[in-house]
């Protein structure tokens, strides 16, 4: 079963977990909570329950798929990922509102503290299929390129941080994990 992670302010009802839903049939999709540490137990607790065979992650999402995959050997997609969110997602110190459901929340400066535990100190080589937009507003998708150096990279130029065009890589996705669903 493929577990979609979520980014931050985001929801795991939203356009890419259902294209895969779509696509994949079932996948699990939590709402995480917002503090890093609550968040990985809760995604800790999802493989533990066993059938997590996929991992895909997107922008924050992709950092903590990066840190699960490296802890429990399990492939993982990661679109747009996050390498360095203690410093990215610093500047968002406060009352937040979730993008999926206007749900206000808070992000706090202990939040920013928690991330560089999550952080791998090296990525084995192959475990990882990373999407990229170069139109990505929010993050420079230079940095993943560079930090995922040794995985299968994808560069599309143009596109966004939300990778809106998810679906025309759903095959590719589905080749990676090593299957073949949906999606005739």
């Amino acid at each position: 079963m493929i577990l979609y992670i979520h980014g931050f302010a985001s929801c795991g009802r939203g356009k890419k977990s259902q294209a895969l839903k779509d696509y994949f049939g079932s996948i699990e999709a939590p709402d995480l909570p917002v503090e890093p540490r609550k968040a990985i137990d809760r995604l800790e607790e999802l493989i533990a329950t066993g059938g997590i065979d996929l991992l895909v992650g997107s922008s924050l999402g992709g950092y903590y798929a990066t840190y699960l995959a490296w802890r429990h050997g399990i492939r993982a997609v990661l679109i747009n990922p996050s390498t360095r969110p203690y410093e990215t997602l610093a500047r968002y110190v406060g009352w937040q509102r979730r993008f999926c459901d206007g749900a206000p929340f808070y992000w706090s400066q202990e939040f920013i503290d928690q991330l560089p535990l999550f952080q791998v100190p090296a990525l084995p080589s192959g475990l990882f299929l990373v999407l990229l937009q170069t139109g990505d507003e929010v993050l420079d998708y230079r940095i993943a390129l560079e930090y995922y150096q040794n995985q299968r990279r994808v560069v599309e130029y143009g596109g966004n941080h939300r990778f809106e065009n998810i679906e025309d890589y759903l095959f590719m996705i589905d080749r990676f994990r090593g299957g073949s669903h949906g999606g005739d």
